[in-house]
């Protein structure tokens, strides 16, 4: 039961890094958060805890896209306003 505990954590831990990086979705916050839920949702009922370590792996790998889809769109901002700002001197 304590594996099924720490698991159970790291499955909230997940819910809520996601929840808050989709506070900046393209799509908006609200279509995020409902298809964050909705996912999290169909899968409540796994309890196989490999199946459900593969469930979270494939949530940290969406954490990671999700960082670097912002960090390239906060890159193009910055660089379109360089860029911008230089040809405006010239």
């Amino acid at each position: 039961m304590k594996m099924a505990n720490s698991l159970r954590g790291e499955v909230l831990n997940l819910y809520k890094n996601l929840l808050y990086l989709g506070r900046d979705y393209p799509k908006g916050a609200d279509y995020f958060k409902r298809r964050l839920k909705n996912v999290f949702l169909k899968n409540k009922d796994v309890k196989d805890p490999e199946k459900i370590k593969e469930l979270i792996g494939r949530g940290e790998f969406v954490m990671k896209e999700l960082e670097a889809l912002y960090f390239l769109k906060k890159y193009r901002a910055m660089k379109q306003r360089y860029y911008s700002d230089i040809n405006k001197t010239n």
